[in-house]
């Protein structure tokens, strides 16, 4: 019969986990492409990476398939319309060094009119069954389960919708299984007039449903892309880079908390168990350095102490990238609580934090000093730095930086930008503009305030922390 001995000669030597990447409509299926796309390129041992690291860093998002001697993806491509789906087969597949499976994907003929309420309502109940097949295939080649990573936009019509409710469906199917979502934020000004009711839809079904949701913006992302990186025409392809090579510098493999010589096996557990410490905060923000164009990689070298510094300061800040920071800025002294913030006067302090988790990566790693980050003043007065902090580290360089530092922080970054979202979805809801187009498809008034109040709890959470 099987033995405890034969299961562990079977199982990957590294017991490394492996994820199940759900790419859901338009935005998902293009950046879990350029994440992937990443990771594979990362690997590569010639740019001199570990053996060890390549082999987990593939066990964690792909696995072979018969017939194909390239790696295979562990993901599910979902999108209402074809479109996205084969464009994005067609690029993994001419990178020539890895593909997606041949029953990854589900797609139909006809796109749902950039419809939330048709996504969710309509769509996601008529072929739950079928991308569930799909996604169980997936898990079921896993040795190791470790959880999904769902990808969407935060506010797109159809893909969030869908999105939102497969999510729902994994929960009750895995009810023990990590989930992060990972949702983009769209531009401010706006590609969809009904971008807002979107967002506050979307937040309020997934905070219920997923164990955290990691939040970029498109908005903060086009300024690195223009004043980081130096694009001159800036297109989602760029965007969808950077976002990639902010998930890499945190999901490709490194020493967390638990060993100094050997990578966890668990990316998502030892994130979610780092970060989200209580089930009212699951809003997560990500932050890297250094960013910038090949050019002016070139002529820069780099410390970790003025890495250190910069981070900090972005984080204290909330400045999301290296460009800009408020140095004024500062943390009260030791021993003075901070005054509790009047929310007009956000803007005038500093971003309190609940929970943040370091990644540093690259030569004399173990040489960076992160004393400050652990400074108290940094967290709400109920969290212990110590506990509030993870550091995790790798010697092994990332992408094309012999140093880089991510944060993954759980604070109150995002809370202004949900205000500004609540209350102009608000003020549309108010005089019931566009409501029907939701109606029509099952989403009543009452839906709608359930989702009101529980964004506006969140908000009211995550502005008591400081």
């Amino acid at each position: 019969g099987l033995t405890r001995e034969s299961v562990r000669q079977s199982a990957p030597r590294s017991g490394a986990m492996s994820m199940v990447l759900l790419q859901l409509g338009q935005c998902g299926n293009q950046i879990g492409q350029e994440l992937l796309e990443l990771v594979n390129t990362d690997g590569r041992n010639d740019l001199g990476r570990p053996d060890s690291y390549r082999a987990i860093s593939l066990e964690r998002f792909f696995r072979q398939e018969a017939g194909t001697d390239v790696p295979v993806a562990r993901a599910v491509l979902v999108d209402m319309e074809p479109k996205v789906i084969s464009h994005t087969l067609a690029k993994a597949m001419k990178s020539g060094q890895w593909s997606y499976g041949n029953h990854s994907h589900f797609c139909q003929k006809q796109g749902s009119g950039n419809n939330w309420a048709n996504g969710f309502c309509i769509h996601g109940p008529r072929h739950e069954e079928a991308v569930l097949d799909l996604v169980q295939r997936e898990v079921e080649q896993c040795e190791r389960f470790g959880g999904f990573i769902a990808m969407m936009s935060l506010a797109g019509g159809t893909g969030s919708g869908l999105g939102t409710y497969i999510t729902q469906c994994l929960r009750d199917m895995y009810p023990n299984s990590f989930i992060l979502n990972q949702l983009t934020w769209p531009y401010g000004t706006g590609e969809v007039i009904v971008q807002d009711y979107n967002a506050v839809l979307t937040l309020s079904h997934l905070y219920k449903t997923s164990d955290a949701l990691l939040i970029h913006e498109n908005d903060t992302v086009h300024k690195i892309c223009s004043q980081l990186m130096n694009i001159k025409q800036i297109s989602f392809t760029d965007i969808n880079k950077v976002i990639a090579h902010q998930l890499g510098s945190v999901l490709q493999p490194v020493c967390t908390r638990w060993s100094i010589s050997e990578y966890g096996s668990n990316p998502l557990g030892d994130l979610l168990e780092s970060l989200v410490t209580h089930p009212e905060y699951k809003l997560l923000s990500l932050m890297n350095i250094p960013l910038m164009s090949d050019k002016s990689l070139q002529f820069s070298t780099f410390t970790w102490p003025a890495l250190m510094k910069n981070l900090r300061q972005m984080l204290i800040a909330n400045a999301k990238m290296e460009a800009g920071i408020d140095w004024q800025m500062k943390l009260p002294p030791a021993g003075h609580p901070s005054v509790s913030k009047p929310f007009s006067d956000r803007k005038l302090c500093f971003n309190t934090s609940l929970a943040n988790l370091l990644v540093l990566r690259g030569k004399e790693v173990f040489q960076a000093d992160t004393d400050s980050f652990k400074e108290q003043a940094l967290y709400t007065s109920w969290m212990p730095a110590d506990s509030a902090l993870s550091v995790w580290r790798t010697s092994t360089t990332f992408n094309k930086y012999e140093k880089s530092a991510s944060i993954v922080s759980n604070s109150q970054c995002l809370q202004r930008s949900l205000d500004r979202i609540v209350t102009k979805a608000w003020d549309m809801f108010a005089s019931r503009a566009y409501v029907h187009q939701y109606m029509k498809h099952g989403i009543s008034e009452e839906d709608f305030l359930d989702c009101f109040t529980t964004v506006e709890q969140v908000i009211a959470s995550y502005s008591s922390l400081g």
